[in-house]
């Protein structure tokens, strides 16, 4: 099935580390693989093209609550856990899962977003924003995901991209 820039809820900006919520009027900066683009299996990249949010997790859950397997440990991140545990790749405050629309792309063997666990999530405030710095998710700020994970269903749509997005004349054909 195609699709178009204006059906997406989400847009995710490889080039300018930014995530758009455009019928929100809403965008987050964000930081994604530091390994670069791409969608094979057990690269460390984050994937591109066309996703929808299969699955969210955290409804009730305090900000910085720490998961691990998208199961809350009963923890609340804090400067003394980070010290107790520095090698953690912390997933925090909220988790939305990505998978792949995209046969052979980003669905299908070695290449699936859903089973390469690619989510949208949380991360320790004290880490940068702007660069890729995860391994192959998508990083916010705890205060944005928590917002994202309120503002956006499961089944959203969410096309994720390695050009920069112009979001103003998208808006623009948008009516927005």
């Amino acid at each position: 099935m195609a699709y178009s820039l204006e059906q997406a809820d989400i847009w995710i900006d490889l080039a300018a580390q930014s995530l758009t919520l455009p019928k929100h009027n809403k965008s987050y900066v964000i930081s994604t693989g530091k390994n670069g683009i791409g969608e094979q299996e057990n690269s460390g990249k984050t994937p591109r093209g066309w996703h929808k949010v299969a699955f969210k997790f955290g409804h009730a859950a305090p900000k910085n609550a720490v998961f691990k397997a998208r199961q809350q440990t009963g923890e609340v991140y804090d400067a003394a856990l980070a010290e107790q545990f520095p090698e953690r790749d912390w997933i925090l405050s909220r988790i939305l899962w990505l998978s792949g629309l995209e046969e052979n792309f980003n669905q299908g063997e070695g290449c699936d977003t859903f089973q390469r666990y690619i989510y949208i999530h949380g991360t320790p405030d004290t880490e940068p924003m702007g660069i890729p710095m995860s391994h192959g998710c998508i990083r916010m700020r705890n205060e944005d995901v928590v917002e994202l994970f309120e503002l956006i269903s499961e089944d959203a749509l969410v096309f994720i991209s390695e050009h920069r997005l112009n979001a103003t004349e998208a808006k623009t054909d948008l009516g927005l």
